[in-house]
């Protein structure tokens, strides 16, 4: 049995409070968990246990938000986040359940974030964008459901209209080959790529073919 004898804030966070116990220092809390204590309060070590128990929770979630702050994140990235910083699994898996129940942990949500950032910002092939959630933690079928919305074609024009000017002087066979190549680094398909091609160079002979017209 132990008797609280001070809670004192922290100078250098107001989130936490400094617990005493027998006139002793015991260890840090975030105020939520220390909100219930009164000086004078007796624990047993049963209390304390549980005291610590939730101290460590409150971190890791603490933990976990900052980590949102930056971007969304699927349940696996949270997860291996936590483990790092040496969070035991009954505090990790308490986390994550407050963190769903709240929405602010959604791997469809978080999913299609990834989608649409890589469709505005850098175009990608359903295997690629499949391999990236996968290595994320994303579980199949929230990535299949994902993908339906993705026009892969649509994708691949995009990538191919913002390289097309590297190669834009060389013969049409030679662009055709390295257009194609880098589509396929991209990890699009055979009949995607080969209509792609083919579209772009149209369009560049196209093109050509008006500047001459308008500056004749």
């Amino acid at each position: 049995m132990a008797t609280i004898t001070a809670l004192t804030a922290q100078k250098k966070n107001a989130n936490r409070v400094n617990l005493f116990l027998d006139d002793q220092f015991a260890f840090g809390l975030e105020t939520a968990v220390a909100i219930h204590l009164r000086v004078g309060q007796i624990l047993s070590e049963t209390d304390i246990a549980a005291l610590q128990d939730r101290e460590k929770t409150e971190q890791a979630r603490a933990n976990a938000l900052n980590l949102l702050t930056y971007r969304p994140r699927s349940v696996a990235e949270i997860r291996q986040h936590l483990h790092k910083k040496e969070f035991d699994d009954a505090a990790i898996d308490q986390v994550i359940a407050r963190l769903q129940a709240v929405e602010l942990l959604d791997d469809k949500a978080f999913a299609r974030y990834w989608v649409e950032q890589r469709e505005t910002f850098k175009p990608r092939s359903h295997m690629a964008l499949r391999q990236e959630l996968r290595n994320k933690g994303v579980d199949r079928s929230v990535i299949d459901t994902v993908l339906e919305d993705v026009d892969e074609t649509a994708a691949a024009r995009r990538v191919a209209a913002k390289q097309s000017y590297r190669w834009a002087t060389l013969p049409k066979k030679e662009f055709q080959v390295k257009l194609g190549q880098f589509l396929q680094r991209r990890g699009f398909p055979y009949m995607i790529i080969t209509e792609i091609t083919n579209e772009t160079w149209q369009s560049l002979a196209t093109g050509s073919e008006d500047n001459y017209t308008e500056l004749h």
